[in-house]
């Protein structure tokens, strides 16, 4: 059962509703002293000084040049999106909040010793750009926990849904029914200063992150189990809440790589599919729920989020096909040889920007160093990340033969009995909402207009340059 389904939530009028938002406007009190909520209304003046002092300073200035080729190919590389929680380089990789992932793993509070950062610490870095305490930390665990709760009429919805509806359709599904509870829609219904915008998008993005666990978990009990899971645990983190929401309450090592990996794929900068595309949705004051669904919508792509299991079913293939669990190093690159002779790709290795080694790859490849060295899995995992760049780089048209986050993740699920591999993009899109979240809270507070670029038709451009 879900803890508080009952209609609590759903009861309450829309006038009352209006009334608690108005009275929580009025009496900022109300924020507990040290929140983060508190935190981030200590930081809007600053930031929104920052920002207008750089519009002031280098608003006539050029990003760069934007050539014909970065239009046709999708806007690649085009500098034209503000986002500040996170940054990529394509050859250092990924900071959070200008911290790589080494150095968060060395910071970041963590719940056991020696153990991973936990989701909540990384959520208040990228909504504050502080390292929280353990005390904070706890604090967002708290505050998360006290939110997780869903309607009964949610719930009836995702009961309702065939089990082949495939679980990213019935994620996006649930989070639209929940945007019925949108405090931001009800906010702007009732007429709320601009200035306050980023208030009721921060609580409904604290409600989204805190809901997620119990609708994904619904969702994967439903789909692959028997339909009953447990309750949230006042007591216990994040990560550790969802491990037994899904079904497995008694495998740490399955709660600690959830850690991990709800860490590392929150954030990866403005520009990639399901972050620009909440982004985008949210420029037009769509509320959080909206604004998430869309970008998860883009995250179920074949391009964007589906690339960890098509790696994990390429090697589970091309064991099958060798008949061996066990394969050479030598069998190995010549299915490496044949899959790319074929026409197709070998999934995990590449990258639109990056041109080094994935900084995410590494974190999980120190991981299954740690905790599961022996896995025949791995060791082909292993293998590959020696072999892959050598094939890719005698082809000579491979500007990143580098593996990136996707070629080891399905691998490490797959060792701990999660095998489902389906549903592996509904943990990514449940840590992504953290990361575009939080730049959406900050999307609100800088009052960020409506995302709307300039296209051009192929005739415009053939104009443009034989005049």
């Amino acid at each position: 059962m879900f803890v508080g389904s009952a209609r609590s939530t759903s009861s309450i009028s829309k006038n009352a509703l209006n009334s608690v938002w108005t009275q929580i406007l009025r009496n900022k009190s109300s924020v507990a002293a040290g929140s983060l909520k508190a935190r981030v209304a200590e930081l809007i003046p600053e930031k929104r000084n920052e920002l207008k002092e750089i519009k002031t300073k280098y608003g006539n200035k050029s990003l760069g040049e934007v050539t014909v080729d970065m239009a046709i190919g999708g806007m690649r590389g085009i500098k034209g999106l503000l986002w500040d929680t996170s940054i990529l380089d394509a050859d250092e990789g990924i900071r959070f909040r200008g911290y790589t992932i080494p150095e968060l793993q060395e910071k970041l509070p963590a719940t056991i010793e020696g153990g991973e950062p936990t989701p909540e610490a990384i959520l208040w870095l990228l909504i504050t750009g502080e390292v929280p305490t353990a005390a904070q930390a706890r604090s967002i665990t708290d505050d998360l926990s006290s939110r997780a709760t869903i309607p009964e009429f949610v719930e009836e919805i995702l009961d309702r849904c065939p089990r082949d509806l495939h679980p990213m359709s019935q994620l996006s599904l649930a989070l639209n029914a929940l945007q019925r509870d949108s405090i931001f829609a009800k906010a702007y219904a009732d007429g709320i200063n601009k200035a306050n915008y980023w208030d009721p998008t921060y609580e409904d993005s604290m409600n989204v992150i805190a809901k997620l666990p119990l609708i994904a978990a619904k969702i994967y009990r439903n789909v692959y189990k028997d339909g009953k899971m447990g309750a949230i645990d006042p007591k216990a983190d994040y990560s550790q809440n969802f491990a037994n929401l899904l079904g497995f309450s008694d495998n740490q090592g399955f709660t600690e790589l959830l850690r991990l990996y709800l860490v590392i794929h929150t954030d990866h900068e403005g520009g990639n599919v399901s972050a620009h595309t909440t982004h985008l949705v949210g420029s037009a004051l769509s509320d959080p729920y909206l604004s998430l669904a869309a970008g998860l919508n883009g995250l179920a792509g074949p391009l964007h989020g589906l690339a960890n299991q098509e790696v994990l079913r390429w090697i589970l293939a091309m064991n099958e096909k060798l008949g061996v669990d066990h394969p050479t190093r030598e069998q190995i690159l010549n299915y490496c040889k044949e899959t790319l002779a074929s026409g197709r790709v070998i999934p995990g290795f590449g990258h639109a920007v990056l041109r080094k080694t994935d900084p995410r790859y590494i974190a999980q490849r120190e991981f299954a160093l740690k905790y599961m060295k022996d896995d025949h899995l791995f060791s082909i995992v292993s293998n590959l990340f020696h072999i892959v760049p050598e094939v890719l780089k005698e082809q000579g048209k491979v500007k990143n033969p580098y593996p990136n986050v996707d070629a080891h993740s399905g691998v490490l699920l797959r060792y701990y009995g999660f095998v489902e591999q389906d549903y592996y993009t509904v943990l990514f899109g449940v840590s992504r909402a953290i990361g575009v979240l939080s730049q959406l809270v900050w999307d609100r507070a800088l009052g960020l207009p409506i995302e709307r670029p300039k296209s051009m038709t192929m005739a415009s451009i053939r104009q443009m340059f034989e005049k």
